[in-house]
């Protein structure tokens, strides 16, 4: 079924699979007076449909920050039907390029939305861990120069999985006048270290985190990602993570990792949601 917009045109919903470098947009999400990824796509989208911005409304699966990038975002909206979606993911790559990129467009049910249809997130983050840096992935991968304990890392990130109550790894957002504090409960689906092919050294310095969940708050990420580091360098013991998860206070975990290199790699649409 769809829906007329004011012109008389019918709409349809599309979803559209997005990558950008996040380098030099101020996250995501639409903010007015800065630059943000869903505020360029929005503009594209209105001005190769030929509708006005205020009546475009894109919904995305996750908000990320200033810095962060992504490879496999999941947007969705409204759109004319009779619009030609490859002819449209060409005019978005033309006008966005090089730093947003759309591929994979289709028509989806009116119901489907990016943000409440999704079952899982998974983001990764890079460290190109070695005395020299690289210039290649500087934008991409946080560089630490010291060795670090993978195995460690890997075992503290077992105490990680299941349902937590995520406080001590999340910057919690104030709850508004007669709201409730938001819950900070979360399902890690999975968490682990591999260490990455990169040209002919061997073994290679680039380590790569993948998790997985029913969903992030905020900084969940990049606080998990700093926290493994602690425990990789030998300031937090590998069994310490559930006295961290216990404590539900932000001061129990370690640091935060740096934006740059955090990727929002994919999005699933299978299964049940966790909250349903």
């Amino acid at each position: 079924m769809m829906e007329p917009d004011v012109s008389g045109r019918e709409l349809r919903n599309v979803r559209l699979l997005v990558a950008y470098d996040g380098t030099h947009f101020r996250g995501f999400a639409e903010s007015d007076g800065v630059r943000t990824i869903m505020g360029a796509l929005t503009e594209a989208v209105a001005r190769i449909t030929r509708v006005s911005v205020e009546s475009l409304e894109l919904v995305g699966s996750g908000r990320t920050d200033a810095g962060v990038h992504g490879w496999g975002q999941v947007v969705n909206g409204l759109i004319p039907a009779d619009t030609d979606l490859y002819r449209l993911t060409a005019s978005i790559n033309a006008l966005l390029r090089p730093e947003i990129s759309v591929r994979e467009p289709a028509w989806v049910e009116p119901d489907f939305s990016a943000r409440f249809s999704a079952t899982s997130r998974t983001y990764r983050y890079d460290i190109w861990n070695d005395r020299s840096p690289n210039p290649l992935l500087a934008r991409h991968a946080w560089h630490l120069g010291p060795s670090l304990d993978v195995d460690a890392m890997n075992n503290a990130a077992l105490d990680l999985l299941g349902d937590h109550d995520f406080s001590s790894f999340c910057r919690k957002p104030r709850p508004g006048p007669g709201y409730d504090e938001p819950s900070m409960q979360r399902r890690l689906q999975a968490a682990h270290w591999t260490s990455e092919p990169w040209h002919d050294l061997d073994p290679s310095p680039l380590l790569r985190f993948e998790v997985s969940a029913t969903s992030f708050c905020h900084q969940m990420v990049r606080s998990i990602v700093g926290t493994l580091v602690d425990v990789g360098f030998g300031r937090l013991a590998a069994d310490s993570v559930p006295a961290i998860i216990a404590a539900r206070n932000r001061n129990a975990a370690g640091q935060v990792a740096p934006p740059h290199g955090l990727t929002f790699h994919a999005v699933s649409f299978h299964g049940i949601r966790w909250d349903a």
